[in-house]
């Protein structure tokens, strides 16, 4: 078998700096994209608006500055796998929470306090 410099192992991606620039002004952005969002009154979209940009700032962390973009298909299921059963324990305990108040004719989690 010859020794072929594809079939060696597999090298480190360097990243240039201009994306790690821009990734992380995309994250400033959605900071203040937060901050900003906090004080126009959505009702209660506002949770979803600022739901929606932290799932992306945190994708753009996992996939950019975790290297997982560049990285095998392997490490790409384990993370894939990962968020996948975070997701379950989320959706069991939202349903915990939400079958609570069927017991005893209440219903706690309506509303919030204060408001």
């Amino acid at each position: 078998m010859a020794d072929h410099p594809e079939h060696s192992a597999h090298t480190p991606h360097i990243v240039p700096v201009w994306i790690y620039v821009t990734v992380w002004l995309a994250l400033v952005i959605g900071t203040v994209a937060t901050w900003a969002i906090a004080y126009v009154d959505l009702g209660s979209f506002n949770i979803v608006v600022a739901l929606l940009i932290a799932c992306t700032k945190a994708s753009l962390v996992i996939l950019f500055f975790m290297h997982v973009f560049y990285s095998t298909k392997l490490v790409k299921t384990i993370v894939i796998g990962g968020l996948g059963t975070l997701m379950i324990l989320f959706f069991f305990t939202l349903l915990d929470l939400v079958a609570r108040g069927t017991l005893y004719g209440s219903r706690p989690w309506i509303g919030v306090p204060g408001r």
